[in-house]
């Protein structure tokens, strides 16, 4: 028997440190396949389906083994439950002599200096944000690490919270007169020295494409990397592979150069004068995009001939701008450090404007206040590939959702994985007696333009039949709106929007009432973990196919079929798969659960493709009759939530 096996056994470890330990098939083939990858520094891709225990699959291993280890989660949820919850109980268990780290990005760390700079700056600020400041302060003096987590205050809060943390870019490094007392180089340095460090993916891959300064000398010593929601890599490994520049940026640069010329550089009221200019510009350029959250093609937008005028000037006024702080050179480190920022800045602008370059997408985000600038490479497979195959560490990427109808060709060759062993490991739950999946009839075409009055029908008619709690996932925030408009007056039970609040605070008042009714988009459709009564039914509006505006999706199907590739049954049918099955996956997530997934669109049974939709998900019983669906809820509701207390 291997080492890692008699972890497992009835007998082992986990079964002496764990109460109630249950040894499952599933994770012990999935936990010896990590052994061998680890040991032989091959790539292992695993899709291990809900219940089967992959956390604790992969750990042991990891434990066990020799080496440092860098475990990366999808969600800063995940890590902290990891580094918090999982880790200790293992390492406690099976090597008490491990050291382990969390370590986050350093938006997520306090900055000391930062924090002296708001508070030098505290009466510019209405009295709200000045007695946040006071509590922020009060809780600077009390933190061991300076997680800004821990504050309640900052979380619900973007605009404070960027003035007491720090970006690479306006982050002093060495310079900093805080520098020794820095939560984020404390952290750098105990993930250096530290056995197991946890770290989420956008960490990681800052790291990886040196955008994080200071922090690139951690990933290469690592002996073994395991990426926990790995399906979330490919695209998230793209964006940091690529360059990105937004207004926010230009704006935080003109706002701290105004505070040093107010402060500390009284005389150089000129330099001032450009700063607001510079703002100015800027806001001229966010008017030219739309009001409400959006993405879109940036070559087609660059074309505009009032956009074309308006990038003119913000070039302009950037260049003179920096010409003008380029005179305070050398006399002070803070100044130093925005003319660089501002020399960088204009240079990525010139980048981002030259949008005839091939093999990238060019893209604009919008958010309330800001616009973002992206030139995201089509593919990272040469690139990613290259690195893991010529690396000399064991690489594992696990989820429960990376397959389509078992295969693993659509994940691995988006990140150029073409040498990695895989492996399927089924959960093991009940789900034909634990679960029901209703394809309702008679609904209108997915397209429909009053589909959202049918919806709410639907939506009503279910929750009134379920006692526990019901999600309801959209493809779209209008179509969440129109359906949550219709249902406020209609329901006599807590009705939860995506947005009224954050995330965090949104699903605890979900899982407390018992019987709510959350309304969320992408977001909630993974790394949401419900269990028991208080949710039963999930009510999906269409099939998750990305939306044809989004102008990466456009990127990508038009490269494919320059390459004479099918588009859609090699990009986006596997990547709609993908995302249903998440979205599935919230319902059933313990062997006690109970519930029905309810999917409002007809083409899984009037297209070809659809039978792939279906083959991909659990093997629940099926029905087209929503009261059939209704009795079953019905039915298994005493039982749950007997089972739940």
């Amino acid at each position: 028997m291997s080492k890692v096996a008699a972890v497992f056994t009835p007998e082992g470890q986990l079964a002496k440190a764990i109460e109630g330990f249950q040894p499952r098939d599933a994770q012990l083939t999935m936990a010896q396949a990590i052994e061998k990858s680890i040991r032989k520094k091959g790539t292992l891709v695993v899709e291990a389906e809900t219940g089967t225990g992959k956390t604790f699959a992969y750990l042991a291993p990891v434990l066990q083994a020799k080496g440092k280890a860098i475990i990366s989660t999808g969600t800063k949820a995940l890590q902290e439950q990891l580094y918090h919850r999982d880790l200790p109980t293992l390492r406690a268990a099976l090597a008490p002599e491990k050291v382990i780290a969390l370590l986050k990005g350093r938006s997520n760390y306090l900055c000391t200096h930062r924090l002296e700079q708001a508070q030098l700056q505290a009466s510019q600020f209405n009295s709200e944000t000045q007695t946040k400041l006071v509590k922020v302060k009060r809780w600077s003096t009390q933190t061991r690490d300076g997680d800004i987590g821990e504050l309640v205050v900052l979380q619900d809060d973007p605009q404070l919270t960027a003035l007491v943390t720090s970006t690479k870019d306006n982050c002093l490094g060495r310079e900093c007169p805080n520098y020794d007392d820095c939560y984020l180089v404390k952290a750098r340095d105990e993930a250096k020295q530290a056995d197991v460090v946890v770290v989420n993916h956008h960490l990681f891959f800052a790291d990886l494409a040196i955008k994080d300064t200071g922090f690139g000398e951690i990933i290469p010593e690592s002996d073994m990397v395991v990426f926990d929601e790995a399906h979330q890599v490919p695209d998230i490994a793209s964006q940091y592979f690529g360059d990105s520049l937004s207004s926010r940026q230009l704006i935080e640069i003109a706002d701290e150069v105004q505070r040093l010329c107010l402060t500390e550089l009284k005389d150089l009221a000129q330099a001032a004068q450009m700063a607001r200019i510079l703002t100015q510009v800027v806001r001229d350029w966010l008017l030219q995009f739309p009001s409400d959250p959006t993405r879109g093609n940036w070559r087609d937008k660059r074309d505009d001939s009032s956009m074309i005028e308006v990038c003119s000037r913000v070039a302009e006024k950037l260049t003179l701008f920096i010409d003008v702080i380029k005179t305070a050179r050398g006399r002070h480190k803070e100044m130093d450090s925005l003319i660089e920022r501002a020399e960088e800045a204009y240079d990525l602008w010139q980048q981002l404007m030259q949008t005839d370059q091939t093999g990238y997408s060019f893209w604009y985000e919008t958010t309330v206040r800001h616009i973002v600038l992206h030139q995201t490479p089509l593919s990272v497979a040469k690139r990613f590939g290259n690195l893991v195959k010529h690396s000399d560490r064991g690489w594992v990427f696990t989820s429960a959702t990376l397959s389509v109808n078992e295969k693993f060709d659509y994940f691995v060759n988006r990140l150029g994985l073409w040498d990695a062993e895989t492996l399927v490991l089924a959960s093991p739950f009940d789900f034909e007696h634990q679960a029901m999946l209703c394809l309702p009839r008679y609904l209108p075409p997915a397209n429909q333009f009053n589909r959202d009055q049918r919806l709410a029908q639907l939506a009503q008619q279910c929750i009134e039949a379920n006692q526990g709690g019901t999600f309801l996932l959209f493809t779209s925030h209008s179509m969440l709106k129109r359906v949550a408009n219709l249902l406020d007056e209609k329901l006599d039970r807590p009705v939860l929007v995506q947005g009224e609040g954050s995330k965090r605070s949104i699903l605890q008042k979900f899982t407390d009432a018992g019987n709510a009714v959350l309304l969320g988009t992408s977001s909630f459709w993974e790394g949401v973990d419900v269990r028991g009564a208080a949710l039963r039914c999930v009510i999906i509006d269409k099939l998750p196919f990305a939306s044809p505006d989004d102008p990466l999706l456009n990127a990508r199907v038009e490269d494919a079929k320059l390459r004479g590739v099918d588009a859609f049954h090699t990009i986006q049918l596997p990547e709609a798969i993908i995302a249903l099955k998440q979205g599935a996956g919230r319902l059933i997530r313990d062997q006690r659960d109970s519930g029905v997934l309810i999917v409002c669109d007809d083409r899984l049974v009037t297209r070809q493709y659809g039978a792939r939709f279906i083959k991909s998900l659990p093997p629940m019983a099926r029905t087209r009759d929503l009261s059939r669906a209704m009795l079953f809820l019905k039915d298994t509701y005493n039982e749950t939530n007997l089972a739940s207390h």
